[in-house]
């Protein structure tokens, strides 16, 4: 079990492109450290051994286990000692959700993930459609053909609903009358108000205001955003700006402080400094260093 401090990753492969999306195909032999991001995640074992916990629930992945990672879940992968876990993981942001319609927030595509499992099994015709179906997936998201990013998008939405499918239809035959782990007006509370976050962080958002509309007091609103997520409620929100913020740069030829106003900074010397802060270098040389041709081709398959 996890005994140590959660790392937060803030960043995956093509994150700051306009289509923030990568898969990978990885062989893990030691694992990987507990941690958790804002970003989501799925994964599909093909091949060896191992397990996971998510947020302190401990489940096997072995080949057809189907992984679906909320924002800020802390989890972990083990490995049997001396073996090797293979399995797809996919990155992406949720604003990919949002554009296809289908997410509504939690009461949408995914209404009840925070009450059920996380994970689910595919076996038998099911598992190969899915390996598949990943597979797929994995070659188109290293091509370059027209319509790439939609076919993309298509296809992640059918992989995501496939699983919700499948994960519902397991829940319900092993205990359908049984209360899922998790279940409470509480936590659903708490995702709502993440989303609406996710949704929002451009405007002029305000702990108070965001206590008021999911009911919290504004000190209960903080501490459970901090609970939650990791971070302050202010540092989150400009992380979400920030990252927004890059993906314009980078696709858009709108000006830097177009693209300050256009993500929710008031000030474009504030923009800037927090910008450079948490990227390195100023917008303008961030802008510059993404568009050399070749300087971002695509991680190479671990």
């Amino acid at each position: 079990m996890t005994t140590h401090f959660p790392g937060y990753i803030k960043t995956y492969p093509n994150m700051d492109e306009a289509f923030p999306f990568y898969l990978g195909l990885h062989r893990l032999t030691n694992g990987f450290r507990a941690h958790r991001h804002d970003f989501l995640e799925f994964s599909y074992v093909v091949d060896g051994s191992g397990s996971e916990t998510i947020d302190g629930v401990n489940h096997p992945m072995v080949p057809g286990t189907f992984t679906f990672i909320l924002p800020y879940q802390v989890h972990e992968l083990f490995t049997e000692p001396g073996g090797t876990l293979v399995l797809y993981n996919c990155n992406f942001g949720m604003e990919l959700l949002y554009e296809s319609g289908l997410s509504g927030g939690f009461g949408g595509l995914f209404a009840g993930l925070a009450e059920l499992p996380p994970y689910a099994r595919f076996e038998g015709p099911a598992m190969e459609e899915m390996r598949s179906r990943i597979e797929e997936m994995f070659r188109e998201s290293r091509s370059r053909e027209r319509w790439r990013d939609t076919l993309l998008k298509a296809k992640l939405t059918e992989t995501l609903v496939r699983f919700d499918r499948y994960r519902r239809r397991d829940a319900e035959a092993s205990s359908p009358a049984a209360p899922r782990a998790g279940a409470g007006a509480g936590r659903s509370s708490v995702w709502d108000a993440i989303y609406y976050i996710h949704s929002n962080y451009q405007d002029e958002l305000s702990l108070t205001d965001l206590a008021r509309r999911f009911s919290f007091s504004v000190s209960r609103m903080s501490e459970v955003i901090k609970e939650a997520t990791g971070q302050t409620f202010v540092r989150l929100v400009h992380d979400l700006r920030l990252r927004q913020a890059a993906s314009l740069l980078v696709s858009t030829d709108m000006s830097v402080t177009d693209i300050a106003h256009e993500v929710g900074f008031g000030s474009y010397k504030t923009f800037v400094r927090m910008f450079k802060e948490a990227k390195g270098v100023a917008p303008t040389e961030f802008r510059k260093r993404k568009r050399i041709p070749g300087g971002d081709a695509p991680t190479s398959v671990s």
